[in-house]
């Protein structure tokens, strides 16, 4: 068994491993977990003894197998409990991440599943990040930034790339959601701005918003 720190220690360290082979620097983990780097230290030496991780001094944090699969068992309970809670419960997809982050540590295995099959075994969360399966494995979607699409392009909203408050706050307002439709209408040449069509409505977004928008790879239309 396993902490709640300890939990959260092996979830940072999977979130941050997801995209790179390299080793993962103590320093890293403490600004994931806005910490202090000898705390890091301290924790990754316990976790080394218990056999999910490899730390080597100078070289970094690895996860081992077993310690990937119980940290993508962690991200399932989260995702699991941030997709109850918007479609069962109405929270907003901006209130969803703190209560999930309190509930993910719960440990019935059986709560979990019968959620699971509750929900109708969905395979993304309300931000569109991927849910992993029972047994820790998790498939990923091809996703592209909106930014890169042309002109007369349409495709879907898969996911979002910035999850902060503000951010699913702002698309809040703006009406904008998974699932979404868009056709790209026109790009600004100045400043990258992009005209979309979303749900019959014309709506001018800014290049910082399309490039946080993650869709489906286009095709024209």
């Amino acid at each position: 068994m396993f902490t709640l720190s300890e939990e959260n220690y092996l979830k940072a360290i999977y979130h941050l491993e997801f995209d790179t082979n390299k080793g993962i620097s103590t320093n890293a983990i403490a600004k994931k977990l806005d910490t202090k780097a000898s705390s890091v230290t301290d924790m990754v030496k316990k976790l080394s003894e218990k056999k999910v991780l490899i730390y080597q001094k100078y070289q970094g944090v690895n996860l081992t197998v077993e310690g990937k699969k119980i940290a993508a068992l962690i991200i399932r309970k989260h995702r699991l409990w941030e997709v109850f809670l918007f479609e069962k419960l109405n929270f907003n997809w901006d209130e969803v991440h703190d209560v999930a982050e309190q509930l993910e540590h719960i440990k019935s295995p059986k709560l979990i599943n019968e959620i699971d099959a509750l929900l109708g075994f969905p395979t993304v969360d309300p931000h569109g990040d991927p849910i992993p399966d029972k047994e820790g494995e998790i498939t990923i979607r091809k996703k592209v930034k909106l930014s890169t699409l042309k002109e007369n392009e349409e495709t879907v909203l898969l996911a979002v790339k910035d999850s902060s408050d503000d951010f699913l706050r702002y698309l809040n307002k703006k009406k904008i959601a998974i699932g979404n439709m868009i056709k790209v209408l026109h790009i600004e040449p100045f400043d990258n701005s992009v005209l979309v069509e979303i749900n019959d409505i014309e709506l001018l977004i800014t290049n910082e918003v399309a490039e946080n928008l993650l869709v489906k790879e286009n095709h024209i239309i």
